[in-house]
């Protein structure tokens, strides 16, 4: 795994740390053809989180990982499309979580449900008209029985809609990203692998999304 080769390290404070430009790493795991109308799309547990924030002051980038915590810095970054997967999609309210360096789900408060069972380490954005996102956080760790790849989850508000799940980020290479998880695949969004690339001392993440088409 990457994580043994790299030292655990807090990230620094920094006014632009979820400011930085675009590394421009695109996955080049390969595009996939647009995904049927999903009678399911709107089947998604803890997808309400989504919702917990207003989005009319939410900005394109913003932090999960607070100053301070524990693991390797990590930024994930990405456009998000239209079903056309060409044209950039705005004002989608993008809600994401991940577990902490130890793999759990851990300090979670007692606002709502989704505040207790995600943990502390979740945050919201909302693209511009580029449809442009981006988080500045930790590279998580799998689940302590290793049953799954680390990931970080992805949940999408477009407006006026239903949220929806996307299919998580994980990292190729990896633990547990295997053939068989790749069969497993839904392509919720377009492709969920990602290969990390470093960009000084921080993991970049790349993932571009296609919105689904919503079922009538």
């Amino acid at each position: 795994m990457l994580t043994g080769a790299v030292a655990l390290l807090a990230i620094p404070a920094c006014k632009a740390s979820v400011q930085e430009s675009f590394a421009g790493n695109r996955s080049d795991l390969g595009p996939r053809p647009a995904a049927p109308v999903r009678t399911d799309l709107y089947n998604c547990e803890g997808c309400e989180g989504t919702l917990e924030r207003q989005s009319a002051n939410l900005p394109a980038f913003a932090r999960i990982a607070p100053d301070g915590e524990t693991g390797e810095a990590m930024r994930i970054e990405g456009i998000v499309y239209l079903p056309d997967g060409l044209t950039p999609a705005p004002d989608v309210v993008i809600y994401a979580h991940h577990t902490d360096a130890t793999g759990l789900y851990s300090r979670g408060t007692p606002e709502t449900e989704w505040s207790r069972r995600h943990g502390l380490l979740r945050s919201w954005v909302k693209t511009g008209a580029d449809g442009r996102y981006g988080y500045r956080t930790i590279k998580p760790a799998p689940y302590p029985d290793m049953t799954m790849p680390a990931h970080v989850h992805l949940m999408v508000a477009e407006p006026g809609r239903r949220p929806y799940y996307l299919d998580d980020i994980v990292f190729d290479g990896e633990h547990g990203v295997t053939d068989a998880y790749r069969s497993r695949m839904e392509y919720r969004g377009g492709n969920g692998i990602v290969r990390l690339v470093r960009d000084g001392d921080i993991w970049v993440a790349r993932r571009d999304i296609v919105l689904e088409r919503h079922p009538a």
